[in-house]
């Protein structure tokens, strides 16, 4: 069963997929436009979208540019258009399939299989350990000895981009192009975070675990000593 948000401004095909797919066991909610699905996108979590491109706000192709912006969720589109050209450019713009109004259940549950296989095969090459850090880029969340963290955006961006380097010295200079997306900074920037994430990992500075600071070098991640 997945979780599936149809976007269609069609009543007809709207009742018509939430019908076919709940008879199929999955979990469906639905709205009529493109404002409205990024609301229900930013606050719950869906496993697969189902997009038309023709909705009274935004045209399709302008959502899925304003979705992929605050989600990696599996669109699929679903439309009349049958342009090539236009195919190509929405596939390329973050669309992971492309159907032709009219379609099949049968054939909407085959792609949606598919896609949904291909998500989580990605995900499970997205989760990070170090130690008893557990870290999901997609999800955006990570967890401590099986406990999640509550960070901020930026302190999980500079947990995961040390995390995927783990026991390299990653330098400020790269801290701050990489994380803050800037070439030049206040090393103060790094450090207050740093405390910040020390914190929610239960060290400090003068007792690190995971993180470890070399003076006028940089920063590294890695999994603590085992306890003697």
């Amino acid at each position: 069963m997945a979780s599936v948000l149809v976007v269609e401004d069609d009543q007809f095909v709207r009742s018509a997929l939430i019908r076919h797919l709940s008879e199929a066991a999955h979990s469906v909610r639905s709205v009529g436009t493109a404002l409205e699905a990024l609301r229900e996108v930013a606050q719950v979590g869906f496993d697969v979208v189902i997009l038309d491109l023709g909705l009274p706000d935004l045209d399709g192709a302008e959502a899925l540019k304003m979705l992929r912006g605050i989600t990696d969720v599996p669109v699929i589109i679903a439309t009349a258009r049958d342009d090539e050209t236009e195919v190509v450019r929405l596939l390329n713009a973050g669309a992971d399939d492309y159907l032709i109004k009219p379609f099949s259940v049968e054939h909407l549950s085959a792609r949606m299989s598919a896609v949904l296989r291909r998500s989580r095969a990605r995900e499970e090459t997205q989760v990070m350990r170090v130690g008893g850090l557990q870290i999901d880029v997609l999800r955006r969340q990570a967890a401590l000895d099986g406990v999640r963290l509550d960070l901020t955006r930026r302190e999980f961006d500079l947990l995961s981009f040390l995390a995927a380097r783990p026991g390299v010295v990653v330098a400020r200079r790269e801290l701050l192009s990489e994380v803050w997306q800037q070439s030049y900074g206040d090393d103060q920037t790094i450090d207050v975070h740093l405390s910040w994430l020390r914190r929610k990992l239960g060290e400090t500075a003068a007792r690190p675990r995971y993180l470890h600071t070399l003076r006028g070098v940089g920063v590294k991640l890695e999994p603590p000593e085992p306890q003697a």
